[in-house]
This record gives structure tokens, sequence and C-alpha cells, in this order.
């Protein structure tokens, strides 16, 4: 992603062992203004998926016009260690310091964006801290998938990723490695008929699906993404809350989507039409329009508590 202007920058977060250099990227406005603006312009802080890095969520920032974004690498992978422990608590104690370092070095509190495996982290931190500005939840798990009805394909990966754990390391980061199982991963999340698009979107599964630190701790992380979701936690975000999601997801109904949303006290959505699993590719550039247009409207009074649907061909 040469295209894309950013800044590699650290954070010492402190953990049980001691402290985490944890790699993080800035990604800049793209657009200047040179009048005053009504908004505040709140930074951005994402959280990314699982198995990814911060580069699945680049073509968001790199598309945000007017609000700065700070996109880390989660611990155990890119280029930041892991946790002492990779649990959901860890990864929100993580979460509780990396915000307040945000915090500090923007100079104001940042709306927290997760995506997937990233939304069930940020969901359940917000949970805690019902006073931050905004939250945005992007294809949020919105239920358990041992709780989904392909329980079948689930036991089936859960058999992988404790096989990869189990067996020797070089063997374990072969297996969770492996060129076509990582390919057919990215098969079934991509739905675009973009023969470009789903080429890129290979090609990054390809070069960042396997950056993971080692296979145990790859294997902790999915066993969080396992057993919790956003749903356990959608009564206590009463703050503002952004919902983004595809119609034509294949890991999260869109059905359980839309329960999740009229359970949140707070809410807006975008559901855009033509779009799976995968909006930080498939639709990157309206998803950091209906990112902006939230940061930019969260001192209103009044907030859109139904879904607001967005064709694919009209974004």
């Amino acid at each position: 992603m040469d295209f894309i202007d950013s800044v590699a920058t650290t954070f010492d977060i402190p953990v049980e062992a001691g402290t985490l250099t944890t790699s993080a990227w800035l990604y800049p406005p793209t657009h200047v203004e040179t009048t005053s603006a009504t908004s505040s312009h709140r930074p951005i802080l994402f959280i990314h998926g699982f198995r990814g890095d911060h580069h699945g969520m680049a073509l968001i920032a790199h598309n945000l016009r007017t609000h700065e974004a700070l996109v880390p690498d989660l611990p155990g992978f890119g280029k930041t260690p892991p946790l002492p422990t990779t649990t959901l608590d860890s990864y929100t104690k993580f979460i509780d310091e990396l915000y307040a370092q945000t915090t500090n070095h923007f100079g104001t509190e940042p709306v927290l964006a997760g995506h997937s495996f990233g939304s069930i982290l940020a969901a359940h931190w917000a949970a805690n801290n019902p006073t931050i500005p905004g939250l945005v939840l992007m294809n949020p798990i919105t239920i358990s998938p041992r709780d989904s009805a392909g329980k079948i394909a689930t036991k089936i990966t859960e058999l992988y990723y404790h096989l990869g754990r189990d067996l020797p390391t070089h063997l374990g980061r072969s297996l969770l490695s492996n060129w076509l199982i990582v390919r057919a991963m990215s098969m079934t999340m991509a739905t675009t008929n973009d023969p470009g698009l789903r080429k890129y979107i290979h090609e990054q599964h390809h070069r960042y699906f396997s950056t993971f630190s080692d296979p145990h701790t790859l294997s902790d992380a999915f066993d969080v993404s396992m057993t919790a979701s956003v749903a356990e936690v959608s009564a206590r975000l009463t703050m503002p809350v952004l919902v983004i999601a595809g119609q034509r997801d294949l890991i999260v109904p869109i059905q359980s989507t839309n329960k999740f949303i009229e359970t949140l006290p707070n809410a807006r959505a975008r559901v855009f039409d033509g779009v799976g699993h995968l909006v930080h590719y498939e639709a990157a550039e309206a998803t950091a329009r209906a990112i902006e247009d939230f940061a930019d409207e969260l001192s209103d009074s009044a907030h859109c508590t139904q879904p607001e649907r967005i064709a694919h061909g009209t974004r």
C-alpha cells in the first residue's frame, strides 16, 4: 500500500509482565480545511480484525478526509509482540491503556472503531467506559460462532486452530499459514464481483493474514473470538454507536446484526448492499464517509435509532 500516507510510531503499553512496545501507524487527513470547522474532528482509533494487522484498516484510514487516524497492530499480530496471556480481559486492559495514550497523543478523546474480532474487543472495552464520545462497530460479531447455524464448520475450524497450537511450532505455523487454507478463508469472506478488487483482497490476505507471532497466541485469540460477541454487552453500550455491516455477510448473518442494532440504546447504522464481511475493502471509501459523518455529528442531541440502508451501487 505504497500509495497510502502513514507514519509509523510506537506506544509503550504497561502489561502484567512489564511493557509491551506496540507498533502503530498514524494516518493524516487527506483534506486540509482552510475555514473553521463545526465538528470536533476527533481522531479515530481503529482496532483491526482477527489474524490481520494495521494494513486491514489502512484503506479506511486513507479515505478519511478531515479526521486523523491511529491504527495499531494488536498484540501478537504484525509487529507487536504478544501479551503475556491472550484473553478477552487482557485485550480490554490493553485497549484501556492504548486509548489513554491515544487521547494524550492527540489531546482529545478518539472515536473507537473495531472491525469483526476488533468489534468484540472494542465493544467489551466500551461497555466499561460508557462516557466515551462514540463507538463504531464494523461487521460486528453479533452472535458467538458456537451458537450459529454452521456448527459443523465451526467445529472443524476449532480443530484446525487447536491442532496448529498443539503441533511443534514450525509445523503449527506451516499449517496455520497454509496458502490454500488462507485462500479458502479469503474466498469465503470476499463477495465483490470486481475481479480487480477480489485479486487485491486475496493478495492482502496472503501478505498479512499470517503475521501472527506464534501458533499459541493465534489459537488463544481464536478462542476469544469463539466465546464472546458484541451482543453480550449491548445494553451497556449507552454511548452513540454506529454499526456498519454488509448485507451479504456470510460470517455474521445480517438478521443477527439487525437484531443487535435494535437492542442498542443510542444507535445508527449503515448497511451496504452487495457487500459482505469485508467492508474495509469492499466499501472502504463509503465506510470512511460514514465514520466521519458519525464523528462530526456526535455533538448533536438527536441520534438515529433505526438502521439506514445504503445500496452498494449508490455509495
